[in-house]
């Protein structure tokens, strides 16, 4: 844990945190303390306090000094300057016909920095004006583009709400803002309507997004059926801030339709699964074209009988016989054709007969654009060729050795 205390350098920007050191430093104090940019005076919005490591930039800077009524006058003395220093950049970027637009000038303590902010477009090339700036002011010179949220955080105004704009009055960073804020909470999509002076989304779309997530969670949706004590519905509209839907319930009697209002913990949601579909224990009856109604079988019975059927079928004398014409052969009605005999060479002349009838398989022939890669010489062979041999005159090559 390390004390801090927070430091804004303009009015609604961002808190920095610096080590107050050995100094007593209240809060609404000026001090003067040493940043990135150079020295610097800010005003104490936070006083001191103990943060963990985690929340802190490294390095942490130390507070110079308490502000003094010469650092106060020095302080105003650059304000006044800042005006002049618009004018001057304001002409200077009508005489080099840059497409640029000035919005603030800002002047260091110790005044080794002007930084000129700006908007445009696009890319500038603002080098020729840097150079005139630079002989004018005779120190660093800085140009710095900005969004049109930063624009309006700088300039101020008023919001369509009537009340000053919350980026210029308190609202110290940015937070992301989406339409998807705007249609959660029930709000016209209509971009004219939800948008601010800096043409972009309302920052106070973020404020509220976190109740209506929390609400929508647990209500349901538009469209979806619930039961109520008065009967079934179906969900028509919803209120998320009073936790209301309004309902057009189905009376079960007459059949007639209300429209009714009820909290949402006297409805409850009916699964879209179960929409349609029958209770649970209770067997459905198909009511067939003759007026008949079959019973949902259970299929292991079904099996069973089919089992049974089979067994007393093979039981049963086979008193009938199918001829190869497929008339049944039954007492002496019907003469009893004679039965052919096939000898052993019927046997092979018919296997012949039917060999000659087989087509051969054709052979799937290659296309006529690919050749088959001539054949090269074996690499076995041709390294035999290439060495000589060893041992022409047949001799062994490990001799016997004399005992």
């Amino acid at each position: 844990m390390e004390t801090v205390v927070g430091v804004r350098f303009k009015k609604a920007g961002k808190v920095y945190y610096f080590d107050p050191g050995n100094l007593e430093i209240f809060k609404t104090d000026k001090v003067i303390l040493e940043t990135a940019r150079g020295v610097e005076l800010g005003e104490v919005v936070v006083g001191p306090k103990e943060v963990s490591e985690a929340e802190v930039v490294a390095p942490l800077k130390e507070v110079i000094r308490k502000a003094t009524e010469q650092d106060l006058e020095i302080y105003q003395e650059n304000k006044e300057k800042e005006k002049e220093a618009f004018e001057i950049c304001s002409k200077k970027i009508e005489t080099h016909g840059l497409e640029m637009k000035l919005v603030d000038v800002e002047f260091t303590f110790d005044n080794n920095k002007i930084i000129f902010y700006f908007t445009a477009e696009g890319r500038v090339d603002f080098r020729e004006l840097v150079k005139d700036l630079a002989s004018v002011f005779r120190t660093r010179i800085e140009l710095r583009q900005i969004g049109v949220r930063d624009e309006a955080k700088m300039i101020g105004g008023y919001g369509p709400c009537g009340i000053s704009l919350c980026c210029s009055t308190w609202l110290g960073e940015f937070d992301p803002v989406s339409i998807k804020m705007a249609k959660d909470q029930g709000l016209s999509l209509n971009p004219t309507k939800i948008s601010g002076v800096c043409g972009r989304l309302f920052c106070c779309l973020k404020y509220e997004h976190e109740v209506y997530k929390a609400v929508l969670k647990k209500m349901p949706q538009q469209g979806d059926r619930v039961k109520t004590l008065q009967g079934s519905g179906v969900i028509v509209n919803t209120n998320p801030l009073l936790e209301r839907v309004k309902v057009r319930v189905t009376n079960d009697e007459d059949g007639t339709e209300e429209m009714k209002v009820f909290h949402i913990d006297e409805i409850t949601k009916i699964p879209k699964g179960n929409r349609g579909k029958p209770e649970e224990g209770k067997k459905t009856e198909e009511i067939t074209k003759n007026g008949e109604s079959n019973k949902s079988k259970d299929p292991s019975s079904e099996k069973k009988q089919d089992g049974n059927k089979k067994s007393s079928d093979e039981r049963k004398p086979s008193s009938e016989k199918k001829t190869s014409h497929g008339k049944s052969q039954s007492g002496t009605n019907n003469p009893v054709k004679e039965e052919k005999t096939e000898t052993p060479e019927d046997d092979k002349g018919n296997k012949e007969q039917k060999a000659s009838q087989r087509k051969p398989k054709q052979r799937s022939k290659r296309p006529q654009g690919r050749k088959r890669p001539p054949k090269g010489p074996n690499k076995k062979n041709k390294s035999r060729e290439g060495k000589p041999k060893s041992n022409p005159e047949g001799k062994p090559k490990n001799p016997p050795t004399k005992e």
